[in-house]
């Protein structure tokens, strides 16, 4: 009997069939007979605006970036106005502040009635969002890390991200106080949205006392703090932000059951007597090394049974894969990972049992809990 291999051919691999597809889509052909063709039109146009879309996508952020500094958005918060007023109020010629909103309705952050200018439920939506205000100024920085993104990509950039954030190269970088407050106050404006989601995905109710290592000003703490109001909460973080953590948490009423120690997980040992620990936003932030390092302190600070609640944005996403993980690299110490990534440097440091909970919003947060077994 023949060998049936040679009676019938052999698919071909689907690296090949991709690839078949691939030259046939980026034939000029094949775009012109699929913008007119029914069945393929709405198809070929819906991509190739997303298409423009990307190749315009510097100068959308700049138009934002623009609203926001000018604070226009604010301004159209209070009241409806028109171009010649918000030209007025922002010293921004009439023809090119005609200019900016025409692309703020393009954005659909503003909409147009008559001769007056709106806020649009996603503009509305925006000025809401916590921190995102300031997150949007902040990223000049960025802009700048990225003017040239081969050499970025190729490591030949000194990026000013790198020493905006101090507190990754250790204690001894983060001692001036202004600095701390700047980094500090950014990373607090806009903790809320992670806490919230955080605290859909994890519950505290059995936990009889958290320790959230740098944790900043305890903007997480002072949520939870809210969230579960018997629950005793300790925060370690460097001595900078001792100040600013207790007046929060003074005027969010936990005085007599918040702690503050001050030190650097990467020099000192951790406080003991909590079976919670919380790392917000904190693992991407530094390099393998200091995480396995860090996550081994965990291990060992906690009681059997304890817990280790891991909560920052993720790879895995468009946010993570995107704007998380470039943002990460301009720091030039971290780097964003996977939830599986950190759920095996948890096993790796000792922790048998490890969840992934379904995030409610991954591009705002995502979470790894890691239990001691007992």
């Amino acid at each position: 009997m023949a060998d049936i291999a040679q009676l019938t051919p052999l698919p071909k691999p689907k690296a090949s069939l991709r690839g078949w597809r691939n030259r046939l889509v980026a034939s000029r052909k094949f775009q012109k007979w699929a913008a007119r063709f029914p069945l393929t039109r709405g198809k070929a146009k819906r991509e190739g605006e997303e298409i423009f879309d990307l190749v315009a996508g510097f100068v959308n952020s700049q138009i934002l970036m623009a609203l926001v500094e000018l604070d226009i958005l604010k301004a159209l918060f209070k009241r409806p106005m028109t171009t010649a007023e918000l030209a007025a109020l922002t010293s921004v010629p009439e023809n090119r502040m005609g200019v900016l909103l025409r692309g703020g309705v393009a954005l659909h952050l503003l909409a147009q009635k008559r001769d007056t200018h709106q806020l649009t439920q996603k503009g509305a939506a925006l000025l809401g969002v916590p921190g995102l205000d300031q997150m949007i100024r902040h990223h000049r920085v960025l802009y700048r890390d990225l003017q040239d993104p081969t050499a970025f990509m190729r490591d030949e950039t000194e990026t000013e991200l790198a020493g905006f954030w101090p507190y990754v190269f250790g204690a001894g970088a983060a001692e001036d106080p202004h600095i701390a407050d700047t980094y500090s106050q950014l990373m607090a404006d806009s903790q809320q949205l992670v806490a919230e989601d955080t605290l859909r995905m994890v519950s505290f109710k059995d936990a009889d006392h958290l320790l959230d290592v740098g944790g900043g000003t305890g903007a997480f703490l002072a949520e939870v703090g809210a969230a579960y109001p018997t629950l005793p909460v300790t925060l370690f973080d460097l001595p900078a932000v001792v100040p600013a953590a207790a007046a929060r948490f003074a005027e969010a009423g936990m005085r007599n059951r918040a702690t503050i120690k001050a030190g650097s997980f990467r020099d000192d040992p951790l406080p003991v007597g909590a079976d919670t620990i919380s790392l917000i936003r904190v693992l991407y932030d530094h390099a393998d090394d200091t995480v396995a390092a860090l996550l081994s302190k965990c291990f060992d600070s906690l009681p059997a049974g304890g817990r280790l609640v891991i909560s920052e944005p993720m790879l895995g996403c468009r946010a993570g894969d995107t704007y998380f993980a470039f943002y990460t690299l301009a720091m030039r110490t971290g780097r964003a990972r996977s939830a599986g990534e950190i759920a095996q440097m948890c096993r790796n440091a000792g922790f048998l049992q490890v969840e992934q909970p379904k995030p409610p919003r991954a591009f705002v947060t995502s979470a790894v809990v890691a239990t001691k077994a007992v």
